[in-house]
């Protein structure tokens, strides 16, 4: 159940510049999307002739894939408390270093066990980087922002995505899948440099930033934690006590949990799906697998606009998840026969499964005072990494075990509903209303 919304944060946020907008969104956006993308190209590698060069069977393929989540999820807490107490700027400097390394290192493997260790060290240099970006946005917008800041943020999801189905594809066809990771992996290492020359862990230490934006919105944020400390007790816990200690969290992290399940399901098996599905060639099945995300960014704008001007997020993110779920079952159905029926169908569950990322890690650093709402950005995260880590292994293990994809379309779309079922459980801070 949601909260009234506040009153008055809304002109408040009008009356703030639009330095933070230009300088900062595009940089995290950026960072976020070069983090997806050595993340996500697998899944194009393993359809363009890895799997065959190296003999990668569809439960191997998962379980490569998978270990992705394995580091992703054990290092969450550890790296944003580190960014909580130190520096979001240096941890996500170094994380981007080594995970454009560790990118460029897959194009050299022949090893299937080599490639496994690899990617959980990718999952591992990674696992802090959202959870950390969603804490510096929540120090540099106001509530009535947020919801689009996180939303610009999670674009890089799709928008890579989207011109990573495309482009991989087509870098594959002239060099080879190797060639793609390395070339996909250098940019990493070069915008590592950029970010930690651009980017200051709070307004105050930005130089660039006009001493009335600053103040703006020093006074807003100061004002919103002010209003929250009156609605929660976390006289002298540890952040992650506190985090723990918050069934609001516990909730959001088993749905965020079960929506990923879904999502990296369907994300990492789309192409394969498309291939199948289209009998087209690897550079063509990238071009229609980048379809989805196209539409997917306009609607997680819209949808975020529309949660910032409310205050209401819940209701902008069950719904969406529920259509997910229905249309991606409904695209299995369908069948490789009618392609053309049962690919819109993966469109428009594309679109469901991504217009809710902006309202959904807005409401988190919402629920806690500043302190701890990295530490429960990281749980929920975690509980996503836990979830992305049994979509992609049970998907390939469903198709093998059974020889078709009728469990596995069941199963992601299974965990879809119910994670928007469970999202209703969820109870906001009750708060005062002006």
């Amino acid at each position: 159940m949601e909260s009234p919304p506040l009153t008055g944060t809304t002109g408040a946020s009008a009356q703030l510049g639009r330095q933070r907008w230009l300088r900062l969104i595009p940089i995290v956006f950026v960072t976020y999307s070069l983090a997806y993308l050595d993340r996500s190209n697998f899944s194009i590698a393993a359809a363009g002739g890895m799997s065959e060069d190296l003999g990668i069977t569809s439960s191997t393929s998962g379980l490569i894939a998978a270990s992705f989540f394995a580091g992703y999820f054990l290092l969450q807490v550890p790296g944003v408390l580190y960014a909580d107490h130190r520096s979001v700027r240096d941890l996500i400097f170094w994380s981007v270093l080594a995970w454009g390394a560790l990118a460029t290192l897959q194009g050299l493997l022949s090893s299937v066990p080599l490639l496994i260790v690899v990617r959980f060290l990718l999952g591992a240099v990674e696992a802090a980087v959202l959870p950390a970006l969603v804490v510096l946005l929540a120090r540099w917008f106001t509530k009535a922002e947020r919801g689009r800041a996180n939303a610009f943020l999670i674009l890089g999801n799709p928008v890579t995505v989207m011109w990573l189905s495309a482009a991989s594809g087509y870098l594959i066809e002239a060099t080879s899948w190797r060639g793609m990771f390395i070339i996909e992996g250098v940019p990493a290492l070069i915008w590592a440099f950029y970010f930690r020359a651009q980017v200051r862990d709070r307004p105050a230490d930005a130089p660039w930033l006009a001493p009335a934006e600053r103040a703006a919105v020093d006074a807003a944020i100061s004002a919103e934690q002010a209003e929250l400390a009156t609605t929660t007790d976390t006289t002298g816990r540890h952040p992650l006590i506190d985090a723990l200690r918050t069934p609001a969290v516990l909730v959001l992290s088993a749905q965020y949990l079960l929506w990923s399940v879904g999502v990296y399901g369907f994300v990492f098996w789309l192409p394969s799906i498309v291939k199948a599905g289209s009998s087209a060639g690897i550079g063509a099945t990238g071009l229609l697998s980048a379809v989805p995300y196209a539409f997917a960014v306009v609607a997680m704008l819209l949808n975020s606009r529309g949660s910032d001007r409310s205050n209401r997020r819940i209701r902008y993110i069950w719904p969406w998840l529920l259509a997910g779920a229905v249309t991606f079952y409904g695209s299995y159905l369908a069948g490789h026969d009618a392609f053309w029926l049962s690919f819109p169908l993966l469109v428009l569950a594309g679109i469901a499964m991504y217009a809710p990322y902006g309202p959904f890690f807005a409401m988190i650093p919402e629920l806690l005072p500043r302190r701890t709402a990295g530490v429960a950005v990281a749980l929920v995260n975690s509980a996503g990494a836990l979830g992305g880590f049994l979509g992609t292994y049970l998907v390939g293990w469903l198709r093998t075990a059974t020889g078709t994809d009728a469990a596995a379309f069941l199963m992601l779309a299974g965990t879809m509903a119910a994670s928007a079922l469970v999202l209703l459980a969820v109870r906001t801070p009750k708060r005062k209303v002006a």
